[in-house]
């Protein structure tokens, strides 16, 4: 490649990993008062992952990850940057980019932690991008995983019936600007709706406890009516900012991504853009809210169906606590 080729940074490689373990409606009538019927009408999830107990966050997203740089052909020794999205780390320190960069032996590699709650693939994605376009590292890993499963009170049926378990990631690495690459992006944070969800205790503000457990603070709370609305608000706005600032519209748009968390939050949102069912990509049914692992996978899964190609004008898009929201607008680099 000539040195005065314009490069940018752009996905090489793609890969999931998920538990085999299956926690479906049938399985959730049997634990909280809820059916089939309920869950599906509200959130679109038929079956969601979880991990066998004791498996860490740390075991599907290297998995995920060694299945991304088969898809990219690259070697642990080619990696030098590893950023792993998570809400559920293996523990507080040291980060789990440290414990799969030890997982994957590559030696070469530094590596941090975002903790973005459901954006946090997002966020990482553009960390990765930055380091590869100013030319501070060539191979970046971006590996969303979790493990909701060890922050969920599976008596709390507004809130049980939504996550699952699993791993997505992706290569970054420079690629030649006509050849496609990250195009644009842009990030919010708004700190206010932080109450609307979160995780109170296990932090500095409220410690492991006997009480903190008691008050069962170590669990995920989510009031779902405020924050679908500033989802749908957030991620509509966001997407068409991002695209007019390109000088496109919905009809150029070849799939868009839209972070997993609720069908009815992405039906709105596919209407507010104006976007037809078919440039939507929706994995919710069988996976459920994987958090940072949603967008990686649900690539994966466009992929092995044949939905994308190199060239596509690719659109992710989140929401998560915090609040926190972000949109990506990508050229498709690889088959």
């Amino acid at each position: 490649m000539s040195s005065r080729t314009l490069l940018t940074a752009g996905i090489t490689g793609v890969g999931m990993d998920f538990p085999e373990r299956r926690l479906t409606n049938a399985d959730l009538e049997k634990m909280v008062e809820t059916d089939d019927d309920w869950i599906l009408e509200r959130t679109g999830i038929r079956e969601r992952r979880l991990v066998e107990p004791g498996v860490p966050a740390s075991h599907h997203g290297a998995a995920a990850a060694r299945k991304a740089m088969a898809h990219a052909q690259v070697q642990p020794a080619d990696v030098d940057l590893i950023v792993v999205p998570t809400v559920t780390p293996d523990m507080m320190f040291p980060a789990t980019a440290c414990v799969i960069q030890d997982l994957l032996g590559c030696k070469r590699a530094w590596g941090f932690d975002v903790s973005a709650a459901c954006s946090g693939f997002i966020f990482a994605l553009q960390a990765a991008r930055a380091q590869v376009e100013t030319g501070a590292c060539r191979c970046a890993l971006v590996i969303g995983t979790e493990v909701m499963s060890s922050i969920i009170d599976y008596t709390d049926r507004n809130v049980c019936v939504l996550f699952g378990d699993g791993a997505g990631a992706v290569v970054v690495q420079p690629v030649s600007a006509d050849r496609g690459g990250i195009v644009d992006y842009r990030g919010y944070v708004d700190g206010a709706g932080g109450r609307f969800l979160n995780m109170l205790a296990g932090g500095s503000l409220h410690p492991a406890s006997h009480e903190t457990v008691d008050k069962k603070m170590h669990y995920v709370h989510q009031e779902g009516r405020e924050v679908f609305k500033f989802a749908v608000k957030g991620m509509a706005a966001i997407t068409t900012e991002v695209l007019e600032r390109n000088g496109l519209g919905a009809g150029d748009v070849s799939l868009f991504v839209p972070h997993q968390a609720n069908i009815r939050i992405i039906e709105s949102v596919r209407e507010r853009l104006g976007l037809r069912p078919d440039q939507v990509a929706v994995t919710i049914d069988r996976f459920g809210n994987t958090t940072s692992a949603s967008i990686p996978s649900a690539l994966r899964v466009a992929l092995d169906e044949g939905r994308l190609k190199r060239g596509d004008a690719v659109v992710l898009c989140s929401f998560g606590a915090g609040f926190t929201w972000g949109a990506t607008l990508l050229r498709w680099t690889t088959d």
